[in-house]
């Protein structure tokens, strides 16, 4: 399994991005901007939205543990 982890998605370098309906920004961290890739669910996810030909919306992709907002606004029992 390949995966990349940046800092934060602007970090990606420009043209090394391969999946085209979907953003480093969409899958990154919404807490701290962090980016895990891991190439092949990439992959499978830009195949779906490419078999089913209309947008999907990809609610949460990656929490870094450094995002520790979203856990405390969840609550006890809640997911994060």
């Amino acid at each position: 399994m390949t995966t990349t982890f940046y800092d934060h998605w602007r970090d990606v370098p420009e043209g090394t991005w391969r999946w085209p309906n979907f953003s480093p920004a969409e899958i990154a961290c919404r807490g701290t901007g962090k980016l895990l890739i891991n190439e092949p669910a990439l992959d499978k996810l830009q195949a779906l939205r490419d078999r089913l030909g209309k947008p999907l919306v990809v609610r949460s992709a990656y929490r870094s543990s450094a995002n520790r907002g979203e856990r405390a606004e969840a609550g006890p029992g809640r997911p994060p």
